[in-house]
């Protein structure tokens, strides 16, 4: 009985704030606004999918979504839509382009750039510009001798 349960909670997927006056008839088109509003970022909650959130803005999108797909609007038509009224920050994976690739770019680039100067420094620190030191004159030699044996 324990394991059973078990097992149920580990299969059980998060809670879902879509209410049953938002979903469609339909079970293939629901299926799609699902995914669609797994994508889409609550602009209130903003870390939550709309699909998640019990925000009344994230409410309107779902329904916003579900009219779209009902009016024959593919997915791509549907998150462009969204994206065109909302700007770029409701998707919760944004595109790689324009701004958001320098972004991408930025973090990765920074880094090697930090690390390049921290290994220079390093061996600047170290002694990389001075002589070896077993380049001693005859004399420094005869007096290190000296001092070692006495």
């Amino acid at each position: 009985m324990m394991r059973l349960a078990l097992i149920l909670m580990m299969l059980a997927g998060p809670a879902a704030a879509v209410q049953p006056d938002e979903v469609l008839p339909d079970p293939v088109m629901e299926a799609r606004a699902r995914e669609i509003s797994r994508d889409l970022r609550c602009l209130v909650c903003r870390n939550e999918s709309i699909d998640e959130s019990n925000a009344e803005l994230a409410r309107d999108l779902r329904l916003l979504v579900r009219e779209r797909l009902v009016e024959g609007d593919s997915n791509t038509e549907v998150l462009e839509f969204v994206v065109a009224r909302y700007g770029e920050y409701v998707l919760l994976r944004p595109m790689a382009t324009g701004s958001t690739l320098l972004l991408w770019i930025a973090g990765p680039v920074m880094l090697l750039a930090g690390l390049g100067t921290a290994a220079l420094y390093l061996r600047r620190r170290r002694g990389g510009d001075q002589a070896p030191v077993d380049a001693l004159t005859e004399a420094e030699r005869a007096r290190l001798d000296e001092i070692l044996k006495g």
